[in-house]
């Protein structure tokens, strides 16, 4: 092994890109549940076919645009299908194969997250032409503006560790363009659309949560004292923010309930994602426990303002990365950053600019290209299924089956090979 790779290093990245490539599965059964009973495998699905497709995206152009020496802007094609990148290649003390894998996963998920504000009437075959193109013309900029050699936010001096904007801020504004393009679904406002298996909803944050510790404190890139404060600081988002999310409930409903715990959970996760390795563990909590109060009374934001955000991605996701990438302008700790300070600390307002001038810049463009990306496919092959279908149930009507033995209907799925478009 050359000198150059640490193998403690390359052990725990090995751990970590694992655990973040189980948090795509965990999604997919965490947004499965959230839906009704007739959509669950299609739900389910869309997170599955992000993997393959950003898989390849990734490995032919992907990488060398958002990791590769170019400009401010994106990045160059030296790496285009992994040129030049042999298993001795490193990246810092990590072969670059494993830190391209680790990234990978990132891409993975960030795409997989657009599709819980499309649940229940998107078709598959759009969706999968929607999120390589999706992956190369969004994911990979902004990964290369923040994280990039040169990239013109981190030379500014824009902290985001883990993803906040790359990943959280990216995916919620892709996803409320999305939600705009193809409309609310038949019911919006009037039919209730609880989540029907809340169990799987449980389950899949609990996944998403242990895979979030490789997530986070990955992205150190080594096994250090930085990897595990990072690694505390996200279970105590996590906890305070579900302590939040409860709190509200009991408050405005009276009961605190499973499914505002989980998403809880998920709130904290999200708005520490950013602020993992620049706050110490006091300020992850204030993190969290902001994520979670703040976030349960966003996600009711889409039935005042009209948007079909189907399973809050938006209200969690997009609200949660601003709150974590604004508050590092206020906590940001220079123990953990090694120099930049947050308001409260001592630093000034100086951070807490480039904080937000970064938070509007991503949400601009994310949600810019994605919605003319998501009307021309519209207009062109159709991103929407028929009122019909969506009636019938998209799970029988795109891939002929259900999850359960009988229909919702007391009926079976449309025979095999029936409208899987």
């Amino acid at each position: 092994m050359p000198a150059s790779i640490d193998p403690a290093a390359t052990a725990w990245l090995l751990a970590s890109t694992a655990m973040v490539l189980l948090m795509t599965p965990g999604l997919a059964v965490f947004y499965g549940g959230m839906v009704r009973s007739t959509g669950v495998l299609n739900m389910i699905m869309m997170s599955f076919i992000s993997i393959p497709l950003v898989t390849v995206t990734w490995l032919l152009v992907g990488y060398s645009l958002a990791f590769t020496e170019g400009n401010g802007l994106i990045g160059g094609l030296d790496h285009l299908g992994l040129r030049g990148i042999h298993p001795d290649t490193a990246h810092g003390s990590v072969p670059e194969l494993l830190f391209i894998t680790f990234q990978l996963t990132f891409a993975i998920i960030t795409a997989a997250l657009i599709s819980g504000a499309i649940a229940d009437r998107a078709r598959f075959a759009t969706w999968m032409i929607f999120v390589p193109i999706w992956a190369l013309a969004v994911y990979a900029p902004i990964a290369h503006w923040v994280w990039g050699p040169g990239g013109w936010l981190a030379r500014w001096g824009t902290l985001d560790y883990a993803g906040g904007l790359v990943v959280e801020i990216a995916s919620g504004a892709s996803a409320l363009a999305l939600a705009i393009v193809l409309g609310p679904r038949i019911g919006f406002r009037v039919d209730a659309m609880r989540p029907h298996n809340l169990p799987l909803v449980l389950l899949g944050a609990g996944l998403l949560w242990f895979g979030w510790f490789g997530f986070n404190a990955g992205s150190a890139l080594k096994a250090d004292g930085i990897a595990a404060a990072v690694f505390l600081n996200t279970l105590v988002a996590a906890c305070l923010a579900m302590l939040g999310w409860l709190a509200v409930e009991q408050v405005r409903d009276g009961r605190p309930t499973t499914f505002g715990a989980a998403s809880g959970v998920v709130a904290g996760l999200v708005a520490i994602t950013p602020a993992c390795g620049t706050v110490n563990p006091l300020g992850a909590a204030v993190v969290g426990l902001a994520a979670g109060v703040v976030c349960a009374f966003a996600v009711g934001w889409k039935f005042r303002f009209g948007y079909d955000d189907s399973l809050d991605v938006v209200g969690v996701h997009y609200v949660g990365g601003v709150i974590g990438v604004l508050l590092i302008g206020l906590l940001a700790d220079s123990v953990m950053t090694g120099g930049p300070t947050g308001l409260i600390h001592g630093g000034g307002l100086g951070q807490l600019g480039k904080q937000a001038l970064a938070a509007i810049v991503v949400s601009g463009y994310a949600f810019t290209v994605s919605f003319l990306l998501g009307k021309l496919l519209d207009v062109t092959v159709g991103f929407r299924i028929s009122p019909e279908d969506e009636t019938e149930g998209i799970d029988g009507v795109l891939h002929a089956e259900t999850a359960y033995a009988e229909g919702v209907h007391g009926r079976n799925p449309k025979r095999p090979g029936a409208g899987l478009g």
